[in-house]
Protein backbone atom coordinates (compact mmCIF):
# COMPACT_ATOMS: atom_id res chain seq x y z
CA UNK A 1 0.00 0.00 0.00
CA UNK A 2 1.20 3.12 -0.61
CA UNK A 3 1.55 5.55 2.23
CA UNK A 4 1.68 8.80 0.35
CA UNK A 5 -1.24 8.00 -1.61
CA UNK A 6 -3.48 6.76 1.31
CA UNK A 7 -2.35 9.89 3.73
CA UNK A 8 -3.78 12.20 0.75
CA UNK A 9 -7.28 10.63 0.51
CA UNK A 10 -7.69 12.04 3.67
CA UNK A 11 -5.89 15.40 3.65
CA UNK A 12 -8.60 18.63 3.42
CA UNK A 13 -7.21 22.21 3.78
CA UNK A 14 -9.47 24.80 5.74
CA UNK A 15 -11.82 26.99 3.39
CA UNK A 16 -9.76 30.52 2.35
CA UNK A 17 -10.27 33.42 4.61
CA UNK A 18 -13.75 35.16 4.38
CA UNK A 19 -14.77 32.74 1.83
CA UNK A 20 -18.47 31.41 3.08
CA UNK A 21 -19.02 28.31 1.59
CA UNK A 22 -17.75 26.02 -1.24
CA UNK A 23 -15.75 23.04 -1.49
CA UNK A 24 -13.07 22.19 0.61
CA UNK A 25 -10.88 19.92 -2.40
CA UNK A 26 -9.71 16.81 -1.63
CA UNK A 27 -7.47 15.06 -4.54
CA UNK A 28 -9.04 15.93 -7.47
CA UNK A 29 -12.47 17.21 -6.15
CA UNK A 30 -12.75 20.75 -7.27
CA UNK A 31 -16.60 22.49 -6.13
CA UNK A 32 -18.31 21.46 -9.43
CA UNK A 33 -17.65 17.93 -9.42
CA UNK A 34 -18.93 17.52 -5.79
CA UNK A 35 -21.58 19.16 -6.57
CA UNK A 36 -22.53 16.79 -9.83
CA UNK A 37 -21.70 13.93 -7.56
CA UNK A 38 -24.14 14.45 -4.80
CA UNK A 39 -26.63 15.52 -7.60
CA UNK A 40 -26.46 12.31 -8.79
CA UNK A 41 -27.06 10.22 -5.10
CA UNK A 42 -30.37 9.23 -4.25
CA UNK A 43 -29.96 8.86 -1.01
CA UNK A 44 -27.88 10.37 1.84
CA UNK A 45 -27.23 10.89 5.57
CA UNK A 46 -28.72 13.65 7.66
CA UNK A 47 -26.46 14.52 10.94
CA UNK A 48 -28.19 16.14 14.22
CA UNK A 49 -28.47 16.08 17.60
CA UNK A 50 -31.29 14.93 20.16
CA UNK A 51 -31.10 15.84 23.64
CA UNK A 52 -27.19 16.29 23.06
CA UNK A 53 -26.98 13.21 21.52
CA UNK A 54 -26.13 12.39 18.04
CA UNK A 55 -28.54 11.00 15.84
CA UNK A 56 -27.89 9.88 12.48
CA UNK A 57 -30.88 8.95 9.87
CA UNK A 58 -30.75 7.79 6.19
CA UNK A 59 -32.96 10.26 3.91
CA UNK A 60 -33.93 11.23 0.36
CA UNK A 61 -32.74 14.24 -1.00
CA UNK A 62 -32.39 16.84 -3.91
CA UNK A 63 -30.04 20.07 -3.96
CA UNK A 64 -31.47 23.40 -4.85
CA UNK A 65 -29.75 25.75 -7.90
CA UNK A 66 -27.35 27.26 -4.53
CA UNK A 67 -26.59 23.87 -4.01
CA UNK A 68 -28.92 23.80 -0.79
CA UNK A 69 -29.84 20.38 0.22
CA UNK A 70 -33.48 19.77 0.30
CA UNK A 71 -35.03 17.15 2.47
CA UNK A 72 -39.18 16.40 2.61
CA UNK A 73 -40.40 15.58 6.22
CA UNK A 74 -43.63 14.77 7.61
CA UNK A 75 -44.81 18.31 9.45
CA UNK A 76 -43.90 17.77 13.18
CA UNK A 77 -41.18 15.22 12.61
CA UNK A 78 -38.75 14.35 15.69
CA UNK A 79 -36.56 15.28 12.58
CA UNK A 80 -38.26 18.70 11.59
CA UNK A 81 -38.44 19.78 15.33
CA UNK A 82 -34.62 18.88 15.81
CA UNK A 83 -33.05 20.58 12.94
CA UNK A 84 -34.91 23.88 12.61
CA UNK A 85 -32.27 26.13 13.34
CA UNK A 86 -29.43 24.38 14.01
CA UNK A 87 -26.32 23.58 12.44
CA UNK A 88 -26.28 20.18 11.22
CA UNK A 89 -24.15 17.64 8.51
CA UNK A 90 -25.28 16.13 5.46
CA UNK A 91 -23.52 13.33 3.96
CA UNK A 92 -23.54 11.48 0.58
CA UNK A 93 -21.48 8.75 -1.14
CA UNK A 94 -20.72 6.23 -3.48
CA UNK A 95 -18.07 3.54 -2.39
CA UNK A 96 -17.36 0.34 -4.59
CA UNK A 97 -17.87 -2.59 -2.10
CA UNK A 98 -15.12 -4.44 -3.64
CA UNK A 99 -11.87 -1.92 -3.73
CA UNK A 100 -13.23 0.24 -1.47
CA UNK A 101 -12.79 3.41 -4.25
CA UNK A 102 -15.87 6.07 -4.42
CA UNK A 103 -16.16 10.04 -3.31
CA UNK A 104 -18.14 11.41 -0.45
CA UNK A 105 -19.30 14.73 -0.41
CA UNK A 106 -20.35 16.61 3.43
CA UNK A 107 -22.28 18.90 3.45
CA UNK A 108 -22.35 21.54 6.98
CA UNK A 109 -25.01 24.01 7.57
CA UNK A 110 -27.85 25.98 9.29
CA UNK A 111 -31.61 23.81 8.55
CA UNK A 112 -34.87 25.51 7.67
CA UNK A 113 -38.01 24.02 7.97
CA UNK A 114 -40.12 25.27 5.69
CA UNK A 115 -43.68 25.12 6.73
CA UNK A 116 -46.62 23.24 4.73
CA UNK A 117 -49.22 24.55 3.42
CA UNK A 118 -52.33 23.69 5.22
CA UNK A 119 -53.53 21.02 3.01
CA UNK A 120 -53.72 17.63 4.23
CA UNK A 121 -50.83 15.36 3.51
CA UNK A 122 -49.08 18.37 3.09
CA UNK A 123 -44.91 17.83 3.97
CA UNK A 124 -42.37 19.77 5.40
CA UNK A 125 -39.34 20.66 3.63
CA UNK A 126 -35.89 20.93 5.17
CA UNK A 127 -33.13 22.98 3.41
CA UNK A 128 -29.81 22.98 4.51
CA UNK A 129 -28.09 26.03 3.93
CA UNK A 130 -24.51 25.26 2.50
CA UNK A 131 -21.91 26.53 4.80
CA UNK A 132 -19.46 24.33 4.31
CA UNK A 133 -18.60 21.49 1.47
CA UNK A 134 -15.92 19.06 2.01
CA UNK A 135 -15.35 16.49 -0.95
CA UNK A 136 -13.07 13.68 -1.59
CA UNK A 137 -11.79 10.73 -3.25
CA UNK A 138 -11.80 7.20 -1.61
CA UNK A 139 -8.61 5.80 -2.50
CA UNK A 140 -7.92 1.84 -3.06
CA UNK A 141 -6.85 0.07 0.09
CA UNK A 142 -7.49 3.79 2.23
CA UNK A 143 -8.73 3.22 5.30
Amino acid sequence: MNADREAASVQVEPPAPGRSGGVVPGPGLDEARALELLRRAGVGRVVYTVGALPAVLPVRFRLDPLGGVLLSTVPGSELARAVDGAVIAFEADEVDGADGTGWCVTVLGRAEVRRPSPAPGARAEIRIAPELVVGRHLLPGAA
